[in-house]
């Protein structure tokens, strides 16, 4: 419990009401005695709550002059943390309107430093008594980061983290400003394997979280684009690597055919065409689509071991299904469709497999 003096409370704030004290007060008397708090460019009639809560000694105030957002308030305790706590051993980020229990960030502290892992406090949008725009929300982006992301996060949304002082530089060099900071705080976890994991805690809503400055349409779609984000550069990379496929068997087929004739002419333009595309299109989605800090080496081996498959999965189900339901090759169309079919099927599972395996670092 003494080492609750080297952690440090992150408290951004906007425009806060008595709940501001209620939160200070019950982490006081949860043994915790650095706690830095950030006033986000509040209204001049909020200000009060700042200048009373900075009386107490276990608290810093920080302040923006205008609003610049949830993400930039975090950076901002980050930073200032860094500088000036060298030993200190974490911070537990908390948010301001009383939605977590003291209680459950001593457990997320606690846990943290017995683990040296980031800890998630987690909520349970199973029980009753969840604003339906949370409950659905929470289940779409769950979903959408286990598919497009590879995390199988119960509360992608959650504000009560616990994160040991060496993950914080990093932390500190991701971009976003607002909510989307904190999904973006999410992606970096992923490509870098820092270790995490989820404690269960309280689920609460006060007046249907009205208090929320969280702008529906606006902050879930900067949330939402930087998850798709991959998905899309994943197509186009595969589109162009799809590109330079046929443009260099063309090429290949033109330059070699004076000097090469029957099977040689075809398969020496092929396998040179599918190596250049493929190198290609291994480098861009190292280094643009997954942004992996996995090593280049291990990445290869792991991505040909999965083409090699999939190249003849490719064969093996489009001729499957074509002898299968005795589709003739006159019968072009139907043909068409299953192979579009198998390809997208196989295009979605090769983005799952590079994602989770190929390009994945390895967690600290």
């Amino acid at each position: 419990m003494s080492k609750l003096t080297d952690i440090s409370i992150v408290l951004p704030s906007l425009d806060p009401d008595e709940k501001l004290h209620i939160v200070i007060n019950g982490l006081i008397e949860k043994g915790f005695s650095d706690i830095i708090l950030v006033n986000d460019g509040s209204k001049a009639e909020n200000l009060h709550y700042f200048l009373e809560a900075a009386e107490k000694p276990q608290v810093h105030l920080l302040q923006h002059e205008t609003n610049r957002g949830k993400g930039a308030a975090l950076k901002t305790a980050f930073a200032w943390f860094l500088e000036n706590r060298p030993n200190g051993l974490g911070v537990v980020t908390v948010d301001g309107d009383n939605q977590h229990h003291p209680e459950d960030t001593l457990a997320c502290a606690l846990q943290m430093l017995s683990t040296n892992r980031i800890i998630l406090g987690a909520r349970d949008f199973t029980q009753d008594g969840i604003p339906a725009r949370s409950k659905s929300g929470n289940r779409i982006t769950s979903f959408v980061f286990k598919i497009f992301v590879g995390m199988t996060l119960s509360d992608t949304q959650t504000g009560l983290r616990a994160i040991p002082t060496e993950y914080l530089k990093t932390l500190l060099t991701i971009h976003g400003d607002r909510f989307e900071y904190e999904t973006n705080m999410l992606l970096e976890m992923k490509r870098c394997g820092f270790p995490y994991e989820e404690v269960k805690i309280r689920t609460v809503y006060i007046e249907e979280n009205k208090s929320s400055h969280f702008r529906a349409v606006r902050d879930s779609w900067r949330i939402y684009k930087l998850i798709l984000a991959h998905f899309f550069k994943y197509t186009v990379s595969s589109f162009l690597s799809a590109l330079i496929d046929e443009g260099i068997f063309i090429l290949l087929t033109w330059l070699l055919q004076n000097t090469l004739s029957g099977a040689f002419l075809t398969a020496i333009p092929v396998i040179g065409a599918r190596i250049i595309s493929s190198m290609f299109n291994f480098m861009v989605n190292h280094k643009v689509v997954f942004q992996s800090k996995s090593s280049i080496g291990k990445s290869l081996i792991r991505y040909f071991s999965l083409a090699i498959p999939l190249l003849i999965a490719q064969f093996a189900l489009t001729y499957g299904l074509f002898h299968l339901f005795g589709i003739s090759a006159a019968q072009t169309a139907i043909r068409g469709v299953i192979h579009a079919s198998v390809m997208t099927v196989l295009f979605v599972f090769s983005y799952i497999i590079q994602q989770r395996w190929v390009f994945q670092k390895k967690e600290k």
